[in-house]
């Protein structure tokens, strides 16, 4: 439980209030909050769907468990405690951003599921509530430590890391999340439309029941050379290797073509797909 030390302070109410923020933006904000292993995927996935929004005009940011520990999480270690306090801080951060209409992608551990359904509930408290979507980036064990990109399993089975999550520290996997990408199973653009999927539910977004979905992957490609294709943009040592923005993801994988030409705004894709999609790909109306 964190202690409370701050007395003496009352919360000051702007003039400005979160429906002005979202006509601004042209969207509501929420969190997506990616948990699973090291090496699960989650900072690929995240960043990847960052791209994908930003792309389309749309205001995202993606706080990722490394940079955090950079910079404002930069005090505390990886004992149960302060894995506790981390997430209680980003969660904070995160409703933050939220309620300034952003798109908040989230990509931690977050082992412990008491820290995760705390950050929900913060969310929840919001008025109004703030959506919050906790994704499962569901890759099994095995798999995270034969990708191991940092080499940190190999390190934590050495003894040379303590407390390593999926070695020396358990990982509490979700039981009800709002996705479960079992990505042993699926390419990393199927993940990226799979999570694209919960931005279309009415009334979250402003229009987004129209944004096309594309992915920052070419349709099947390998991970390795998705990851050339996206510029590097994904997390470890894969670090950036030329600028991500002047690569133009392709389009849609789903086979529906038909298009209407919106009248564009200042850094918006002018084309919108409003034709159902006839091969029920996640993320499109069946």
């Amino acid at each position: 439980m964190t202690q409370i030390k701050a007395t003496n302070v009352v919360w000051h109410e702007g003039h400005v209030e979160r429906a002005g923020r979202e006509k601004l933006l042209g969207q509501k904000g929420c969190t997506i909050w990616l948990t699973g292993l090291p090496s699960s995927g989650k900072s690929t996935i995240g960043f990847s769907l960052e791209h994908v929004l930003v792309q389309q005009g749309r205001m995202a940011y993606v706080l990722d468990g490394d940079n955090i520990r950079h910079g404002l999480n930069k005090n505390l270690g990886f004992s149960a405690e302060d894995r506790a306090e981390n997430i209680r801080r980003i969660g904070e951060v995160a409703k933050l951003f939220a309620d300034a209409g952003i798109i908040t992608i989230t990509s931690f551990v977050s082992p412990y599921r008491a820290d995760r359904d705390l950050v929900r509930k913060l969310h929840a408290e919001s008025k109004p509530a703030l959506p919050f979507f906790e994704i499962f980036v569901d890759t099994p064990v095995e798999l995270c430590e034969e990708r191991d990109p940092k080499g940190l399993y190999k390190k934590a089975r050495a003894g040379e890391i303590k407390n390593f999550t999926g070695v020396s520290d358990p990982y509490e996997a979700p039981t009800r999340p709002e996705l479960d990408l079992k990505t042993a199973d699926m390419k990393p653009e199927e993940c990226v439309a799979t999570l694209a999927s919960p931005l279309h539910k009415p009334g979250l977004t402003h229009n987004l029941t129209k944004l096309s979905v594309r992915f920052a992957f070419r349709p099947g490609t390998s991970l390795g050379k998705a990851r050339t294709q996206a510029g590097r943009v994904s997390c470890g040592k894969m670090v950036s290797r030329g600028d991500p923005s002047s690569w133009t993801p392709p389009g849609p994988v789903c086979s529906c073509a038909s298009r209407t030409r919106a009248t564009p705004r200042p850094g918006r894709c002018s084309t919108t797909f409003t034709a159902p999609c006839s091969s029920a790909m996640p993320g499109h109306a069946a």
